[in-house]
């Protein structure tokens, strides 16, 4: 079985699942539990200077549901911890005393002042945590004291407080960046010229969910009034990756390792963090949905890949996919792909038709012969996946890759072998370049 051991900043633990930092890493109760079950390492609920915050004491979260009530998206308000900074360092150092196999971050939000930072700082690591994560994402709350996305929106911010963590800290130091930004290059850039060992993102995106439809207030609220919060959970992997792929594919920023968080839910996508450019994987709201025990299914779907490739360590598997990400302009104009419906599998729902006529290229037939029938015409299908991505049943419409004929769009030859490509003067890998 491949080796699913996994080291991060010289941080090794028996897996690369951790918990990311949030209401199940609030306590050593909670930690615990996790680490009994199988976690490869939990990021502490992010510490602030004492006295605590105060946190809202009602509906603290939201959530959008699939169909069959399956959470898809998840809102929350709450803040960094409200319990006393030396009853969070205490658990801390008993965690670690108690579990010296598995890696234990502390994540920390401070004020932009220097002095703070000297003096949190040893306090933090005095516990024999492994590191600390610098919370620059959080979105709501600390947001309006200056901190978090504040800081995490300011590429200046981020460098400054950077270098005030590194000046008193010994071990790593990761920054956690905002994805409530239009370019996460440059943040990440300002974290590693501050000193930061490395990155993890996302940290979850400005969101309302919705409103209340008997009171038409906004949902959740406390008091009759709300606020925007957090949002996180599956719905936001997608542009998780896409950040994740920015920073591991830019030359600025490619040696820069990345912890991965948002929306991992099952091995699958901690597959698709790792192949693009994460070394680990942070998880919360799965957590806080299914419980701790959804780490045996991630370690052993993730074994089972890894032995399906023949690969015998997680190191392995990271950055795989990195090579194939690029600008839409390196795209291969030439290579072309069209949709092909199963007939043994088709269910005849017609769904394929319906958008394909309405949204699309009116490339599906809807009858053959006057009998309900629906297949693609080659010569109006562009190839788009539209009718893959609502096809109820999988496997049913696949894309197919044409090697010949001619392109309906321009009456020319279609030229879409790889040979071609080699030569055509957008691809960036092509001899000469």
């Amino acid at each position: 079985m491949a080796d699913l051991t996994s080291e991060f900043l010289g941080i090794r633990s028996p897996n690369p699942f951790w918990l990311a930092s949030a209401p199940p890493t609030d306590k050593a109760y909670n930690v615990n539990r996790a680490f009994e079950a199988g976690w490869g390492g939990a990021v502490w609920k992010t510490l602030g200077e004492d006295p605590p915050i105060v946190n809202v004491s009602g509906p603290r979260y939201g959530a959008i549901h699939s169909n069959d009530r399956r959470v898809i998206g998840f809102n929350n308000i709450e803040l960094i911890t409200d319990r006393p900074l030396k009853v969070n360092l205490d658990e801390i150092r008993q965690i670690k005393r108690d579990w010296p196999d598995r890696a234990l971050l502390v994540s920390v939000m401070l004020p932009m002042q220097e002095q703070v930072w000297k003096k949190y700082v040893p306090m933090i690591e005095d516990t024999g945590a492994d590191g600390i994560e610098l919370n620059f994402g959080c979105p709501h709350g600390m947001s309006e004291r200056g901190m978090g996305a504040a800081v995490g929106q300011v590429p200046d911010y981020i460098r400054m407080a950077t270098e005030w963590c590194k000046r008193f800290a010994q071990k790593p130091v990761v920054v956690k960046l905002t994805p409530n930004v239009t370019n996460v290059l440059p943040p990440a850039k300002a974290a590693w010229e501050g000193g930061a060992d490395g990155v993890s993102l996302i940290n979850t995106i400005n969101s309302i969910m919705r409103v209340n439809y008997e009171t038409l207030t906004m949902y959740p609220t406390t008091d009759g009034m709300g606020s925007h919060g957090g949002y996180c959970g599956p719905a936001v992997k997608p542009i998780a990756l896409h950040m994740v792929a920015e920073i591991a594919r830019h030359k600025d920023t490619s040696m820069i390792p990345i912890s991965g968080i948002g929306g991992v839910s099952d091995w699958r996508d901690a597959v698709d963090f790792l192949a693009l450019g994460a070394s680990n994987v942070q998880v919360c709201t799965a957590a806080m949905v299914y419980g701790f025990r959804i780490i045996d299914d991630l370690t052993s779907g993730l074994s089972n890949f890894l032995d399906q490739k023949n690969m015998r360590s997680v190191a392995e598997l990271v950055r795989k996919a990195v090579p194939s990400v690029t600008d839409w302009q390196y795209l291969n104009l030439n290579y072309v792909e069209k949709a092909v419906i199963d007939q043994d599998l088709c269910i005849q729902c017609g769904r394929c038709h319906i958008v394909c006529e309405d949204a699309s290229h009116q490339a599906i037939t809807k009858t053959v012969n006057g009998k309900r029938h629906f297949e693609v015409i080659d010569a109006e299908c562009v190839g788009c996946n539209l009718c893959v991505s609502v096809c109820p049943v999988d496997n049913c419409i696949t894309m197919r890759h044409m090697t010949s004929g001619t392109d309906p769009r321009t009456g020319q030859a279609i030229r879409s072998s790889r040979a071609d490509w080699t030569t055509h003067p957008n691809n960036p890998m092509r001899k000469g370049s």
